[in-house]
């Protein structure tokens, strides 16, 4: 999924000749804490408004704040997942997209990522979901997947991290089977530590309502 298929939301822009109060205004009206600069169609950068609001002299204009300008995007073809990893590591409020060209096409607001994120992860679909802990060295997906496959299921997702504080391996893995007892029983009959599990009904019922009380509070 890409950047360019989830540009869904018509936000201002700003432009350099534009006041920091002008700017603080359009970003009170829209409810937002960033917003892109462009000359002509061109992207220049991206202002906060927190950065606006430590300038004194609020009638001078963008132009002559350069210095608070960033340069944060992310390309029409790039994957949503950085667009993610963007906002995550900057803590923005919307995300310009910028052509090959660096042309300006559009922004991304979080719960653009969020439904993106939930479609790239298949949470619509039945299924259950497999936590498991181990050694770094001791991960090996086929063996996994050939567990899963003995009953008649299948990974259709699977995500991994470490944990800072023990230094295992943490393995996250969605099934496209409801009932999932009997794989529990396999991984753990193989010695797997299993940390939690959840079939279909309570995982889908918890993951939609997490889903849709995080929709009400960004009130989209």
């Amino acid at each position: 999924m890409l950047c360019r298929q989830l540009l869904s939301q018509t936000l201002p822009f700003l432009r350099p000749a534009d006041t920091v109060f002008e700017a603080l205004n359009v970003m009170a009206d829209h409810q937002v804490m960033h917003l892109p600069i462009t000359e002509g169609p061109a992207f220049v950068g991206l202002v906060s408004e927190s950065a606006l609001q430590s300038v004194e002299d609020d009638q001078q204009t963008l132009d002559a704040c350069q210095t608070l300008w960033q340069s944060l995007s992310v390309k029409a073809d790039d994957h949503i997942l950085m667009a993610v990893q963007l906002a995550s590591a900057q803590h923005l409020s919307l995300i310009p997209v910028v052509s090959t060209d660096s042309e300006l096409i559009g922004t991304l607001l979080p719960s653009d990522l969020i439904r993106a994120l939930a479609s790239f992860m298949r949470l619509e679909e039945p299924g259950g979901l497999l936590v498991l802990e181990m050694e770094p060295r001791q991960y090996a997906f086929s063996e996994m997947s050939r567990l899963v496959e003995t009953h008649d299921a299948q990974i259709t997702q699977l995500n991994t991290r470490i944990l800072p504080e023990s230094g295992q391996l943490s393995v996250t893995i969605r099934l496209n089977k409801p009932e999932i007892s009997d794989i529990v029983a396999t991984f753990q009959r193989y010695e797997y530590n299993v940390v939690c599990f959840f079939g279909e009904e309570l995982y889908t019922n918890q993951l939609r309502s997490n889903f849709d009380n995080l929709m009400t509070y960004l009130n989209v």
